[in-house]
């Protein structure tokens, strides 16, 4: 049984594979398309895994708090603030992106993942 209250039930404290496809069109076409592809993998697939390891540290979710103003807005608007907010370009963006799968990748030490490298 959950021993939060209810009001609390809504509220995602880490970037989710399934809030992927809300962040598509916030910035350019590389971008879009770098989201498109994505969107379409499983939620337990390592690169789906990895962004969301990425939007973790880029968004700072680690420190949020259930009664934090960013987990009352809610994830999905945290992360589509954070993305759009970066200052860097949409490869730059992505360059984050296959830093944050190489470190996934290091530290699962898992072989199936190694070969899809």
């Amino acid at each position: 049984m959950n021993d939060l209250p209810q009001v609390y039930g809504k509220y995602d404290l880490l970037f989710t594979p399934r809030l992927i496809p809300r962040l598509r069109n916030l910035r350019g076409d590389e971008w879009a398309k770098f989201i498109d592809s994505l969107s379409t993998l499983p939620e337990t697939h390592p690169d789906a895994l990895a962004f969301c390891l990425m939007m973790i540290q880029l968004g700072s979710c680690l420190s949020c708090e259930m009664d934090s103003y960013r987990a009352q807005r809610g994830c999905a608007v945290c992360a589509q603030q954070t993305v759009i907010s970066f200052k860097g370009s949409d490869k730059q963006l992505i360059k984050r992106y296959e830093h944050a799968r190489n470190s996934f990748i290091e530290q699962s030490g898992r072989d199936e993942l190694k070969k899809a490298a």
